[in-house]
């Protein structure tokens, strides 16, 4: 019988050391080896899984039956640090992007699968009041299994038909569509699409507009797939990532270039805003800025800045 603490503790170590070695540990021979029973050497193993799930580690250990006892394996890390997950928790309790339905269950999932056991409780209290407090979007519309199913005809290239209400007058309209990027934007998605068959000199400012259009997806009233599908030429192919940069008001419109000159105390705030901005020149605190941009958000943006930005050249 065990009788002193430190007779455990070296056989955590002995038996954690064989595991890295990539040994095979049966429990029977372990109890045999330091004259313990099999049950300690259970709650070795368990106390020796607490400590890697404790640490992160990207190690587990496991039962393998087949071969005979217990062993070590390796796996990529998953387990968040309690400053990546309570980061994530506040971008996303910040962002009010989902309804209050579909916002804590995930943050409650993100903390029970990813946080170690050992400091949940510490994680929890820390978004708590904000979780108490939080303000979901007006919409109302829960928007997960609708965002999944866009991804999926997305990457399958389903063409769509969808039944959307415009923010003018409130009038609903129906588009055949080309899937071709999700986005988000200050508090809500976007489905970025191709319209097929419509009277561009009709239906658009720019009928010479060859960009996609944004729909926001809490507007969207109905879809469904259409059994048919689309294949773009790959040089013509959607480069989500390139548009991005261009779009950050999410107004449909075609790509232009606004010039100006910024006197604010944050250049950095201008340069986070806009990703394509380029500073052309500076002198005594006024910067000269370039930015490549879509659609109109751009007037409402530089207007909203008031005496610290004052317009050059757009085109």
């Amino acid at each position: 019988m065990e009788k002193m603490p430190e007779a455990k503790s070296y056989r955590l170590m002995v038996i954690y050391t064989q595991l890295q070695k990539g040994g095979i540990l049966s429990k029977t021979a372990l109890a045999q080896e330091f004259g313990v029973s099999e049950r300690s050497i259970q709650r070795d193993m368990e106390s020796l899984r607490c400590f890697l799930a404790e640490q992160a580690m990207p190690q587990e250990i496991i039962l393998d039956r087949q071969a005979g006892g217990y062993r070590l394996i390796t796996r990529s890390p998953f387990i968040m640090s309690n400053a990546e997950i309570l980061t994530v928790c506040k971008i996303l309790l910040e962002s009010r992007s989902l309804c209050r339905d579909e916002m804590l269950p995930i943050l409650d999932k993100l903390i029970d699968c990813c946080v170690p056991q050992a400091s949940q409780d510490l994680v929890k209290q820390l978004v708590a009041n904000e979780k108490l407090l939080y303000i979901e979007p007006h919409h109302g519309q829960l928007l997960v299994e609708t965002l999944w199913e866009l991804g999926q005809a997305i990457q399958r290239k389903r063409i769509l038909e969808i039944r959307y209400q415009k923010l003018k007058g409130r009038e609903v309209v129906k588009r055949i569509v080309e899937p071709v990027g999700l986005m988000f934007s200050e508090y809500y998605f976007y489905l970025v699409a191709f319209i097929r068959d419509i009277d561009r000199q009709e239906a658009f400012e720019n009928p010479d507009d060859l960009f996609p259009t944004i729909y926001r997806v809490d507007r969207l009233k109905s879809f469904r797939e259409t059994g048919e599908t689309f294949s773009p030429p790959y040089a013509q192919r959607f480069q989500e990532g390139e548009f991005r940069k261009r779009v950050q008001f999410m107004y449909g419109g075609r790509l232009q270039t606004a010039r100006f000159t910024y006197s604010g105390p944050s250049i950095e705030a201008v340069l986070d805003r806009l990703p394509t901005a380029e500073i052309l020149s500076e002198k005594d605190g006024v910067y000269t800025v370039s930015a490549e941009v879509f659609g109109k958000g751009i007037e409402m943006w530089l207007r909203s800045q008031g005496e610290y930005i004052e317009l050059v050249l757009h085109k």
